[in-house]
């Protein structure tokens, strides 16, 4: 096999200075008027009592919302005793996580691209896709588990081309645990990862060769030479176990028959499929076109005027992302490019996940990981062979453009009017 190709130098300085900026910005923004509404909306019923329930001395108990793991709720309540039992508290772990989210994206993007344009165009257009600024101000779950997902995705895919990728495959393994920690949706993205480093295991022990192998694929046989099984099971078995099971030792102390209860209730409520209907349920098939939203909130605040929170996704980021990872597949399947491997892969795992689960109750914000990786499918098809650069750049702009349409129906504090609110539903299905 040929050694890897060069890859432009980048400066660590110069990229952690970035990141810097984009969680600085990114919590700005998200911050504008996160204590709009000044009342509980949608799950944060569920959610913010559960977290309050954590500072009481003692435990009682019957403990509130024992369906989900206990991390993302130790960090509201963290913050509930910083900022006060107030909605800022409730929604600034939300904003701070968000905001990791994108940066996260951002490192994703640097080690696929190997450039900063790119890079960042991919995190603008995470932001840009609706969903992020949506969850990233509301205290639910999900952008916890998201964000805390993706950096060890991006963990990931940094240590995928080294020689040597342990440190970096036991920090994804770290992250991965923690997400799991917030929902167990997280245990998606670290299932991808195990079953890649198998199947290239695998392929390496029949002696696979592509008859014209070359540094960009996906699989090369000398690849990881000194990764070993014990490495394998301590960077995506034990690590993400340990980093889990220790979240619940505030909750359950060493206890070992309460630590498996907490489990063994947590897969109950989690694969029951005797859940009744919802308003907004929608069904996996349907998320990547956006035919279903959430009506997080609608109030109406004077004469014509509401404010509306409606999780429904950014139609120009997201429905171009189907179209960018059909490329994605022609090229992973043509050419057996790495990039476009992973792509497909942290977007699919993700997704494709919950058509294997029994639970009948879904809702279009399960698909925000997936929606939060396609950014990086589009940002791979724009800066594609002899692309010119300033396509990438006014495609973030027309993201930008509907994102600000858009914001009527994503942040409460600003309002709007029923017109408007009318025609920004553009079908039937999002009324």
């Amino acid at each position: 096999m040929r050694e890897l190709p060069a890859v432009p130098a980048i400066s660590a300085a110069r990229s952690g200075l970035i990141a810097v900026v984009i969680f600085v910005v990114a919590n700005f923004a998200l911050l504008a008027g996160v204590t709009t509404p000044e009342k509980f909306y949608f799950d944060e019923v569920h959610y913010v009592p559960a977290a309050r329930q954590m500072l009481e001395p003692v435990m009682p108990n019957t403990m509130l919302n024992p369906m989900h793991p206990p991390l993302a709720k130790q960090l509201i309540a963290l913050s509930i005793r910083t900022f006060g039992d107030v909605p800022l508290g409730w929604r600034y772990p939300s904003v701070l996580f968000g905001s990791l989210a994108v940066v996260a994206i951002y490192l994703c993007g640097l080690a696929l691209f190997a450039a900063q344009g790119p890079a960042i165009a991919a995190g603008l257009l995470a932001f840009f896709n609706q969903m992020l600024f949506v969850q990233s101000r509301i205290a639910m779950l999900d952008v916890f588990a998201l964000a805390f997902g993706v950096l060890a995705i991006a963990a990931f895919m940094h240590g995928f081309r080294k020689a040597r990728p342990h440190l970096l495959f036991a920090l994804a393994g770290l992250a991965f645990g923690l997400s799991v920690a917030c929902k167990w949706s997280g245990l998606f993205a670290l299932a991808v990862c195990i079953v890649i480093v198998a199947v290239i295991r695998l392929m390496q022990r029949w002696r696979t060769q592509f008859a014209d192998g070359n540094p960009s694929d996906w699989y090369r046989p000398d690849l990881w030479p000194d990764f070993r099984v014990t490495h394998f099971a301590a960077c995506f078995v034990v690590i993400p176990a340990v980093s889990y099971l220790a979240t619940f030792v505030p909750l359950y102390g060493l206890s070992l028959p309460d630590l498996l209860e907490a489990q063994r209730r947590i897969f109950g409520d989690n694969t029951t499929t005797a859940i009744a209907g919802h308003t907004y349920m929608s069904s996996w098939p349907s998320w990547p076109f956006l035919t279903r939203p959430v009506w997080y909130l609608f109030d109406k605040i004077a004469d014509d005027r509401i404010a509306a929170v409606v999780f429904l996704g950014n139609p120009v980021v997201l429905w171009t992302a189907l179209p960018a990872l059909a490329v994605c597949l022609r090229d992973w399947i043509a050419t057996r490019r790495a990039d476009a491997f992973l792509i497909l892969s942290f977007y699919s795992g993700p997704y494709l996940a919950w058509a294997l689960l029994p639970r009948t109750l879904g809702f279009l914000y399960y698909y925000l990981p997936a929606a939060t990786l396609a950014s990086l499918a589009v940002v791979y098809v724009l800066r594609r062979g002899n692309a010119p650069r300033w396509l990438l750049w006014a495609f973030v702009g027309l993201a930008c453009a509907g994102f600000a349409a858009m914001l009527p129906i994503s942040a409460a504090f600003l309002g709007t009017s029923m017109e408007t609110f009318v025609r920004l539903m553009l079908f039937q299905s999002w009324i």
